[in-house]
């Protein structure tokens, strides 16, 4: 296993090299007076992309989409990356997306189709995988026609997240490739602005670790919302590895290896990452609406 890890890790290390990725998802800090729709329409330059925000931040799972002052959210943001050298779209969609079956929405994003090669040096639109949680009340048709703006897309959209047709049940997790998230210059702003507003709040001996955890959480997130979870305990790993950090950063980094642990069936390593999430988070809770029943059967099993 180590040994397959290993190579795996290497052959995605050697297509990283001819990439070069801008923009992610960021961090904006709750002001007073703000709205989600005011956001929205302040980042994205689109009212109804207010529906994005309560889906990333899941204030849809705890009972409404009131915030306040104070509050973080996480604000999807579409990432650009230059082709240096010619690879295929499922070779891209594999790196990048998590699977080349993801290959088809990839193509489509930039208006090209998967058989087709995408241009050398072109910069092209990664998709954004927003992480929708089933109440057991939606159909894939309607999540088509909500996020993408097309019924007819609900095939992509099964067949992204490897669905074979079957309905969708509570506490499903489907991802979106919504790519409706181009910022506005505002927008451009408060995201460049947002590691500084993060590095300052962090204080303590350990600032510089914690300021650049801050930067590199998102990415965490980003890798195991995109099912790159080989990375994801890489990056995980290293970045505890980065000092003495703040216990809601100790707990978003093994929240994430938990989720990535138990994709790549590490139970035992899942059940620890369990663990020291909810002992540093003591918001945590094992709520079946958030977490799957495999992530539920990692966190409750008992430790030998």
């Amino acid at each position: 296993m180590r040994q397959s890890s290993s190579l795996l890790a290497c052959g995605f290390a050697a297509l990283l090299g001819l990439l070069s990725p801008s923009a992610e998802a960021f961090t904006y800090i709750v002001q007073p007076g703000d709205t989600l729709a005011g956001i929205a329409e302040r980042f994205y330059g689109k009212l109804q992309n207010e529906k994005l925000l309560v889906v990333a931040n899941s204030l849809d799972a705890k009972g409404g989409t009131k915030i306040v002052p104070g509050m973080r959210l996480e604000v999807p943001a579409l990432t650009y990356v230059r082709i240096d050298k010619g690879y295929t779209w499922q070779e891209l969609a594999t790196r990048l997306l998590g699977g080349e079956h993801r290959s088809y929405a990839f193509a489509e994003a930039n208006g090209s189709s998967a058989w087709l090669a995408p241009p050398t040096d072109a910069e092209v639109i990664v998709p954004y995988s927003l992480r929708f949680v089933a109440t057991g009340e939606e159909t894939v048709v309607g999540l088509a026609y909500r996020f993408l703006g097309d019924r007819s897309k609900a095939w992509m959209l099964d067949q992204y997240n490897q669905r074979q047709g079957k309905p969708l049940e509570r506490g499903d997790i489907i991802l979106l490739p919504v790519v409706d998230v181009e910022l506005t210059e505002a927008g451009k702003q408060a995201a460049l602005e947002s590691t500084l507003l993060i590095g300052k709040q962090a204080g303590g001996a350990d600032r510089a670790a914690q300021a650049r955890v801050a930067t590199e959480l998102p990415k965490l997130d980003a890798d195991v919302r995109s099912g790159r979870y080989v990375e994801a305990v890489t990056r995980g790993v290293r970045l505890q590895a980065e000092g003495e950090l703040s216990k809601p950063q100790r707990a978003a980094i093994n929240r994430q290896l938990l989720e990535a642990y138990v994709a790549l069936e590490h139970l035992a390593l899942a059940a620890e990452a369990c663990r020291l999430w909810r002992k540093d988070d003591e918001t945590a809770r094992l709520d079946p609406v958030q977490l799957s029943p495999k992530l539920m059967h990692a966190c409750e099993k008992p430790k030998k």
